[in-house]
């Protein structure tokens, strides 16, 4: 650890330990209701000021000053704005005896690549797991990109602070949190004693959000605190995709219909939607005007086999070359023409061109080109892919895990709104995190 950062986190431990002095005498008097400069995070009726990023309808619920989950989906609930320093309260319970949730602190808003779960630290709140490297006490550590030092070295390396002592109680019995958020620093008191935490956080100003993790949890008296920002350079915020509401559920496809004939080739499982490859196109019953669509997908299951496919110039134009690849063919439908699909495959394109319009010569050569995507990005086979669609008027715009393939595309001709269809082509796939964005029309 550098002098800098040494000095950096004393101050802030010191900062701490000031205003924990001073809240843990205005606690009681907030008890007996007089200000103590905390405000309620949950107002015990319903759930105004959550967002439920994924999941479905059923999985959380205000019921008898609770905020309660089913625990299926595993998806998250954030708050619908960021806080950076903060004490947050908090009391969980389980039923089960092994029960497992979570609390993630400076939380990015939407999931991470193919996964439920949120850039984030999170703070574990599980009953009956205890191993050398987790446990069910309190752990702290960081998930799916975020990054922090724990207090105490983990023995296996991770980033994860195993907690100093088990003050955890068990099934059916409520436990009290507190969690102190300053600065990149991060401490957790359970049941009034502090027993684990990290510094050098980031990101370290975002969303708070409680996860759904497999099984029935209850929360309620959660409160906060909020404290002076620290203006730091060195704070990384988290990114700001607000405002997507879920396609999937992540247990059954309602929203979405099938081909006629073909409904068993799309299922829920795990998660994710999945197809066999066998047929049928898989469309959202709801239709889209202007938007933005994130879909998160991956090969699953074999090739079709090894083919000769074309190299494509910028131009949108056959080279007149030919390079052998393990054939994998899907796509994403917009507005309800197969003929404005982003394309997925493994040509040596890449995925995200748009063949109905590349392919057809009645277009402009602008028009062609346009649609040809600028690079390949595509992840190895089997790994994740996220693509980010922004279709405004009869202009396209694809990212591809971070880099942008095609940028201001023209579709002329494309309806001005329809539904979103996953295209059934052979193959084996799998999507997740599939949201919208509806956007304003000028």
């Amino acid at each position: 650890m550098s002098r800098r950062t040494r000095k950096l986190r004393t101050f802030t431990l010191a900062l701490q330990a000031l205003i924990l002095c001073g809240t843990c005498a205005s606690a009681t008097q907030g008890a007996s209701g007089e200000d103590d400069g905390f405000v309620p995070l949950f107002n015990g009726r319903n759930l105004d000021g959550w967002v439920a990023v994924n999941g479905a309808p059923s999985t959380w619920r205000a019921e008898d000053g609770m905020m309660r989950t089913t625990g299926l989906p595993v998806s998250v609930l954030r708050t619908d704005r960021m806080y950076e320093n903060f004490i947050l309260e908090m009391e969980w319970r389980h039923q089960e005896e092994k029960g497992n949730a979570g609390l993630f602190v400076w939380s990015d808003p939407l999931p991470a690549l193919g996964v439920p779960f949120t850039r984030a630290i999170e703070v574990q709140i599980m009953l009956g797991f205890e191993t050398p490297n987790y446990t069910s006490e309190g752990d702290i550590f960081s998930i799916w990109g975020a990054t922090m030092t724990p207090d105490r070295p983990h023995p296996a390396g991770y980033q994860r602070c195993l907690p100093s002592e088990a003050r955890t109680r068990g099934a059916g019995e409520w436990n009290h949190y507190r969690v102190t958020c300053i600065d990149g620093v991060i401490s957790l008191e359970v049941n009034g004693g502090q027993v684990s935490g990290g510094y050098d956080v980031n990101p370290r100003n975002g969303y708070i959000c409680l996860e759904a993790e497999g099984s029935p949890a209850d929360f309620r008296n959660l409160r906060i605190k909020e404290l002076p920002s620290s203006n730091s350079p060195l704070a990384e915020v988290a990114n700001d995709a607000v405002g997507f509401t879920t396609l999937f559920n992540g247990i059954d496809l309602d929203g979405w219909k099938a081909d006629g004939g073909n409904e068993t080739s799309w299922t829920a499982k795990n998660g994710r939607i999945v197809h066999d490859g066998s047929g049928g196109n898989l469309w959202t019953t709801e239709s889209f005007g202007d938007f933005v669509l994130i879909a998160d997908w991956r090969w699953a299951g074999p090739s079709q086999g090894r083919m000769m496919r074309p190299v494509i110039g910028p131009d949108g134009a056959n080279t007149g070359e030919e390079v052998e690849i393990d054939e994998y063919d899907s796509g994403i439908y917009l507005r309800g023409s197969s003929k404005s699909q982003v394309n997925m495959w493994e040509w040596p394109i890449g995925s995200g061109e748009v063949y109905g319009y590349r392919t057809d010569g009645s277009q402009s050569p602008e028009v062609r080109a346009g649609v040809t995507p600028t690079s390949r990005a595509d992840a190895p086979v089997g790994k994740w892919n996220r693509f980010i669609i922004t279709m405004r008027g009869d202009v396209l715009t694809v990212n591809l895990n971070g880099t942008t393939v095609i940028k201001d595309a023209r579709l002329p001709g494309i309806a001005e709104e329809g539904p979103i269809a996953l295209q059934s082509h052979h193959s084996g796939v799998e999507f997740t995190n599939v949201f919208v964005l509806e956007l304003d029309r000028p």
